[in-house]
């Protein structure tokens, strides 16, 4: 695959994943936040966790696609197991940072609904931090 082909993977991926993720902020604005650093609405965080989180999912795609296209092409089913399987075998750094995002989006806000906005400001961190993995060259 030349270079060419690489960025212009990495450019679809990275869009498609950013969509995700302002899509995410969007939702999170609307759910105010108290005077103890609260949300108030826990379906806006629920939703805004679940959105970003899928944002994190496709730019893992992306990565997969470049550097182990054959993960993607198996039919196993991509849980969060096939993630953490394939990750440990590529890249332990970006492991812990999914398994991190995974927890605090995944689990914390999208199931839990946690409402604590600086918990929720670190998942969203660690989701930017995954998504950045597949910026393009030249990319905003």
């Amino acid at each position: 695959m030349t270079i060419k082909e690489q960025e212009h993977i990495k450019q679809k991926g990275y869009e498609e994943a950013m969509r995700y993720f302002a899509n995410a902020k969007n939702y999170l604005q609307k759910a105010a936040i108290d005077e103890d650093g609260c949300y108030t609405d826990k379906k806006y965080v629920r939703t805004a966790c679940g959105t970003v989180y899928n944002g994190v999912l496709e730019a893992l795609k992306t990565y997969f696609e470049l550097k182990n296209p054959d993960a993607l092409e198996s039919k196993e089913p991509k849980t969060i197991d096939f993630y953490r399987k394939h990750l440990a075998k590529e890249n332990r750094t970006i492991l812990k940072k999914f398994n991190r995002a995974y927890t605090i989006l995944h689990i914390m806000g999208y199931y839990d609904g946690i409402g604590d906005s600086d918990v929720i400001k670190l998942g969203f961190q660690r989701a930017q931090e995954i998504i950045d993995l597949i910026k393009p060259v030249g990319a905003a």
